[in-house]
């Protein structure tokens, strides 16, 4: 058994808040590489987004997501920072309470993901961004 490591960039264009699945993303990089087993780790360079392994089945699951977020951590707070607009304390908050890297098993050359999962990358701005991710995947 020899271990092996390979990685790669992508570039997700988001569409402003909400939650963006790049599960075919995600599964398209483990797909392509040859890597029967392993572990794969999904890291975000952003801190006004994040990542989330969440249900892919029933859209309200995201929509409620949100509504908590936004009642959580609202815009119009007390935040001092306020250089990239309201939408942008609110967003590093989210991100805090979430995360920017996810680590996905791989198994018979496939992610190893519930039969409800899906990966999602969040955006927590209101405008639309171009948020770069580092895929890394090592195994046999």
């Amino acid at each position: 058994m020899v271990m092996r490591q390979v990685r790669g960039e992508q570039t997700v264009e988001t569409r402003g808040a909400g939650f963006h699945d790049i599960t075919p993303v995600v599964r398209r990089f483990v797909d392509e590489r040859g890597i029967g087993n392993g572990l794969l780790t999904v890291f975000l360079h952003h801190t006004s987004a994040s990542l989330l392994i969440q249900e892919n089945a029933d859209p309200d699951v995201q929509h409620d997501l949100l509504s908590f977020f936004r009642r959580l951590v609202p815009e119009g707070a007390d935040w001092q920072h306020g250089a990239e607009g309201p939408d942008d304390m609110p967003a590093h908050v989210k991100t805090a309470l979430t995360q920017t890297h996810l680590q996905i098993p791989v198994a018979d050359g496939r992610l190893d993901l519930g039969t409800w999962q899906g990966v999602y990358l969040i955006e927590h701005r209101k405008r639309p961004h171009r948020r770069r991710i580092t895929l890394h995947l090592i195994g046999d």
